[in-house]
């Protein structure tokens, strides 16, 4: 008689070279697909992984617990954490190492934890960008405006300059942090190229793009980033929110009939150079993407 039991193959030994513990640090972060990512495609190149969600607003806590938590990954043998509002600025100071490009930004995404130090780098930059040029072939970027000049506002705003945007009007609810991101701006890509903005409808009114690097539109800070009036059909709109995936700003905009780009490049390709940050493998990125995808359809986040 045949034996019924199920013959699977010897699972490989644990090594840590063969495993990763990853989590993602954030607010109000629990439909955020990234776990789900991570783990679909680590298990793909055949590496154990096991992503967790560090929610601030279900623990209750503040940036201010980050000191605590970075700790307490490394007690636990974490490989490495993701980093997300309102924490990308607050982390730097606890951290060993910055990338060139996290130095440059002065924004963190993603911490990779090793050999007892903590090594800040930023993939929000080039993942927005690639997921902005496949949305968004050939968009005018003579004259943008970019609402938000946090941690995100300022890899979206590096990466804009970086594609050739001309002029960057910079619109943030701290007035300061809008001139600061500007003159930083200026220092990398030249005299001009970014400043504060004072005027959002004069600048609305003349600009090929908006890029919206806010966390308005989620279902913890719903509604428009800006009167609806304000948007033209000649403007092509950008979003870095991705859940959901249709934002009321994006849904106002193609009414108009702009070209528009969801958040869900970003949310992909930024996670395609953070897993290989964390695991040494390459990703395969179409893979990955059509993972996002198909999350959408069968779940809510």
């Amino acid at each position: 008689m045949a034996d019924p039991t199920p013959r699977h193959p010897a699972a490989a030994p644990y090594t840590e070279g063969n495993s990763a513990l990853l989590g993602l640090i954030g607010a109000g972060i629990g439909l955020s697909r990234t776990p789900a990512m991570h783990e679909a495609e680590a298990q793909a190149l055949g590496l154990r992984c096991v992503y967790r969600l560090i929610d601030l607003t279900r623990l209750g806590l503040g940036p201010e617990a980050l000191p605590e938590l970075l700790a307490s990954a490394e007690r636990m043998g974490f490989t490495g954490l993701n980093i997300t509002f309102p924490c990308k600025q607050a982390v730097i100071p606890l951290l060993d190492e910055l990338s060139e490009e996290a130095k440059a930004l002065g924004a963190v995404n993603t911490v990779v934890l090793r050999d007892g130090r903590r090594v800040g780098h930023n993939t929000d930059c080039p993942g927005f960008a690639e997921g902005f040029r496949r949305q968004l072939p050939g968009a005018a970027l003579g004259q943008v405006v970019q609402l938000g000049a946090g941690g995100a506002g300022a890899a979206v705003a590096h990466a804009m300059l970086a594609m050739g945007t001309g002029s960057l009007s910079l619109f943030d609810q701290d007035p300061a942090r809008a001139a600061d991101l500007a003159a930083a701006l200026c220092a990398r890509f030249g005299a001009g190229r970014a400043a504060a903005g004072a005027d959002l409808a004069a600048a609305m009114a003349r600009a090929d793009g908006l890029v919206h690097a806010t966390p308005t539109g989620t279902a913890a800070h719903p509604g428009l980033p800006l009167p609806a009036a304000l948007l033209h059909p000649r403007l092509w709109v950008s979003e870095i929110v991705y859940f959901p995936l249709e934002t009321p700003l994006l849904r106002e905009a193609r009414a108009l009939g702009c070209r528009t780009a969801h958040g869900g490049g970003m949310a992909v390709f930024q996670a395609v150079h953070a897993f290989r940050l964390f695991t040494g493998l390459e990703p395969d990125a179409a893979r990955m993407e059509a993972h996002f995808a198909a999350l959408g359809e069968s779940s809510a986040g």
